[in-house]
């Protein structure tokens, strides 16, 4: 392949994996979008506290059970219709969020956007995997990730906006509406865009010969991998669906508890990158900041400037990826984030309860302790960002065999956001116990994310992903 044939394939190919990881992006920007205006709709509609936290959280099932169906449809439809469900399913939430009536229909929509987030975070790494080739996959495979954190970024900034135009989230805005409705109703422009961007996408090589559309799958991996010989690769395709052809959703189905090995391992990949912690971060990170001294806006713009700290490491970590490795990414990770969350939980054994007039109670930090938990919480972002947080979602892509990619994944990610409601919902149990017990568990979980690693986790920099047994 000449250096001219390279380029062009490697700009095609980051192309379509750009426009496929848009859905990471309303990823990030759907569970990232109600901070801004959950307390504003939880005034409007005298939402207990327990009914304000299922409002918040209850995407996140929505999450779970579109990443469980995604697999075995993508592998019945292709990955390029999956997609256009999930944009729908992204547009009908975003208008349905924003003009409930009440919070019962807000919930609905909420779960209706959380089904189209759970199909995104399954469908986009398996793409981006399938049609990457293998030297440039790492890099490729981690824009979901910072899809998703620039997704967040974005939710954050708007929210920011709308409350700045409106006067606040419980103002009005435009059209009689409260800014808080708008917050919801300015996704359906990512939307549409991820909808149009899918509908110009190649399907799947490996979908294409699965299907037996072997003329399909020679002219996308021409004209997006360069590949040299385009039908020596249908052969080893052919040849690896072929070896697992009795495969199915059910077959990964095996012998330990239940399961294939190999699917566990995507399964623990993904409880450990959520149980080190890191969504207590970004949903309660004002309630963090304000505990060290900050007051309110000062914590709102220290969520938002870690928000694009996560972004930049993000990038970090796609320079790396392809470079020094996997394993070896998750292995620093591991040790930066035990540190730090170890430093956290030490840091917290000496702060004081304080009562407010209302009763509340909340915990503040003086100097220096403020300082050291302050600067320990970013490093965790940094060593999250660069290591755990995109190279889960790469490997994730890429370390099932062919058949069963879509369907381990959707199973692998169906997991990753039951932890995450997990982690989300008892924090605020365990940060009541204390602060120190909340983050000296996280810290437990994140030296337990570096045991894994070097029990389970191998190495795929550089494979063909027909060699993943």
């Amino acid at each position: 392949m000449t250096e001219t044939t390279y380029r062009r394939v490697n700009a095609r190919v980051t192309g379509i994996a750009i426009a496929a990881a848009l859905g990471g992006f309303l990823f990030g920007f759907d569970t990232a979008v109600i901070n801004g205006g959950v307390d504003a709709l939880a005034g409007e509609f005298a939402l207990s506290a327990a009914l304000k936290g299922f409002a918040v959280s209850s995407a996140l099932l929505g999450c779970a059970v579109g990443a469980w169906f995604a697999g075995s449809l993508a592998n019945r439809w292709g990955r390029v219709p999956v997609m256009l469900v999930a944009a729908v399913l992204f547009l009908v939430s975003a208008i349905g969020s924003g003009l409930a009536f009440g919070v019962v229909d807000l919930i609905v929509w909420r779960v209706i956007g959380g089904l189209g987030v759970g199909a995104a975070s399954v469908i986009a790494p398996a793409y981006i995997a399938e049609v990457s080739p293998a030297q440039i996959r790492g890099r490729l495979g981690s824009l979901q990730q910072l899809a998703i954190v620039s997704g967040i970024f974005a939710a954050l900034l708007s929210n920011a906006l709308l409350a700045w135009l409106s006067g606040g989230a419980a103002e009005v805005l435009w059209l009689g509406l409260p800014a808080w409705r708008w917050m919801f109703m300015i996704e359906a422009i990512p939307a549409v865009v991820y909808g149009l961007m899918s509908l110009r996408l190649p399907e799947s090589p490996r979908y294409l010969v699965l299907r037996g559309d072997y003329d399909k799958a020679s002219q996308v991996l021409l004209d997006f991998t360069g590949a040299k010989d385009v039908n020596l690769k249908i052969q080893q395709i052919r040849d690896s669906l072929e070896s697992e052809q009795r495969e199915s959703v059910r077959d990964i189905l095996g012998p330990v508890l239940g399961l294939k090995p190999i699917v566990w391992v995507g399964i623990l990949l993904s409880v450990f990158q959520q149980f080190v912690g890191i969504n207590v971060i970004f949903y309660y990170s004002t309630t963090l900041w304000r505990s060290v001294g900050f007051d309110e806006s000062s914590a709102l713009l220290t969520s938002v400037i870690t928000s694009v700290t996560n972004i930049v490491v993000t990038i970090v970590a796609i320079l790396l990826v392809d470079r020094v490795g996997r394993r070896r990414l998750l292995v620093a990770g591991s040790i930066i984030m035990t540190i730090a969350l170890a430093t956290m939980a030490v840091a917290f054994s000496f702060a004081q309860l304080v009562t407010a007039d209302d009763g509340t109670t909340s915990a503040t930090l003086e100097a220096p302790w403020s300082i050291i938990a302050l600067v320990a919480a970013n490093l965790f972002v940094v060593g999250f960002g660069a290591t755990w947080g995109p190279i889960v979602w790469v490997l994730l892509g890429e370390m099932f065999p062919n058949r069963i990619r879509a369907s381990a994944l959707a199973v692998a990610a169906a997991a990753q956001w039951i932890a995450n409601f997990a982690i989300s919902t008892t924090f605020p149990v365990m940060s009541a116990i204390s602060l120190s017990f909340a983050y000296g568990f996280y810290a437990l979980c994140a030296a337990g994310s570096l045991v894994f690693v070097f029990w389970k986790v191998r190495e795929t920099k550089g494979m063909e992903l027909e060699d993943m047994h």
